[in-house]
């Protein structure tokens, strides 16, 4: 017969929490330690495609190098992001706010270079260094935003299931949702991807996703990728 106590019981319980706590403050300081150190040195080492970047953005149309947006980061928190410009100047003037498609006439031949090896997204490191974004996590939405339904009503991201979850992490450069949902996928269900990373994500879990997205760059297949998303998620979600 067990001669256990409920006392006793709680402390096991206790000792649990508290070396799972423990755990979660040592992947946060490993992640923090390898996005400064990473993000510090990808600054250096890619300063050469900058300066070829920006040199082929202004030959093709004389614009601006750069495309700034105000973005929410974790809690909430406003922050600016930059990347290299990969659509023609002033290209939200008609349509508004409208995410790209894949064959977007918005697009420079540039930009599409751009867009397919993610080169685009150099300028984030800066953001990574700083601390408003890590390497992995969910997208950093832009303030304001709204998703159309299905039936055509116009709702507020804050208001979509999941939002609140995945606004308690800060938000990353590449994650589940960015390598394996669709570009076109509602983003309630994008949602559900940042959810299931953020309750299996490990410093090991990091590392594997940016280790595909490193592939994916190298291939220069950002754009038109195929997406064998059940298997793969659940995959992942054994890790």
């Amino acid at each position: 017969m067990s001669t256990r106590t409920g006392a006793d019981v709680l402390a096991g319980s206790g000792r649990g929490e508290a070396e799972r706590s423990w755990a979660v403050r040592l992947d946060l300081v490993a992640k923090r330690t390898f996005d400064v150190a990473v993000a510090g040195a990808g600054l250096l080492a890619s300063m050469p495609v900058w300066l070829v970047a920006a040199l082929a953005i202004r030959l093709e149309d004389g614009g601006p190098v750069f495309y700034s947006q105000e973005r929410a980061g974790k809690h909430g928190r406003p922050f600016r992001v930059y990347k290299f410009r990969s659509m023609v100047p002033d290209a939200e003037a008609r349509v508004g706010a409208l995410q790209a498609s894949a064959d977007d006439p918005r697009i420079t031949r540039t930009g599409r270079w751009l867009r397919a090896t993610a080169m685009d997204e150099l300028p984030q490191l800066w953001s990574i260094f700083v601390g408003d974004m890590s390497f992995v996590g969910p997208r950093a939405l832009r303030p304001g935003e709204i998703e159309i339904e299905g039936d055509g009503r116009a709702v507020a991201l804050e208001d979509v299931p999941g939002y609140a979850e995945r606004a308690s992490v800060t938000p990353g450069l590449t994650g589940l949702a960015q390598i394996y949902a669709r570009r076109d996928l509602p983003r309630r269900q994008k949602f559900r991807y940042d959810r299931l990373y953020i309750r299996r994500r490990s410093f090991w879990l990091d590392m594997r996703l940016m280790m595909l997205s490193f592939w994916i760059s190298f291939r220069g297949r950002w754009e038109d990728r195929g997406h064998k998303v059940g298997r793969r998620r659940r995959k992942i979600a054994r890790a």
